[in-house]
């Protein structure tokens, strides 16, 4: 099996760009603060891979991390005028924590 993981460079990213409609849907949804969504950009390991089903308008791209507090989050976003747009934050499926766990052994992260 191949693991393939896209490296980008965010810190390049200025920052976030939220809008409240966004942060109040991941909450009501997902109980996943923004905050705490920003959280997983920083801490490491974190993989990025790309979003090519939902790509058609935008690159679009997820992100596995983990937040302050050891939460697994799942996060999907784009990169507009060198800012990190949030389109969803939730925590991680079965799948993806699988995943997740396989590819932090694998690079011994």
């Amino acid at each position: 099996m191949y693991i393939i993981v896209i490296y980008m460079k965010l810190d390049e990213a200025t920052g976030f760009d939220w809008d409240e409609g966004n942060i109040l849907k991941n909450w009501e949804k997902h109980k996943v603060k923004h905050t705490e969504a920003e959280e997983i950009f920083e801490n490491k390991p974190r993989f990025i891979l790309p979003d090519t089903q939902h790509s058609q308008v935008e690159l679009r791209y997820g992100i596995l991390g983990v937040t302050n507090e050891k939460r697994l989050l799942s996060v999907t976003f784009t990169l507009r005028n060198n800012r990190v747009r949030v389109v969803s934050a939730r925590n991680m499926s079965k799948r993806e924590r699988k995943f997740y766990e396989k590819i932090k052994a694998a690079t011994k992260i």
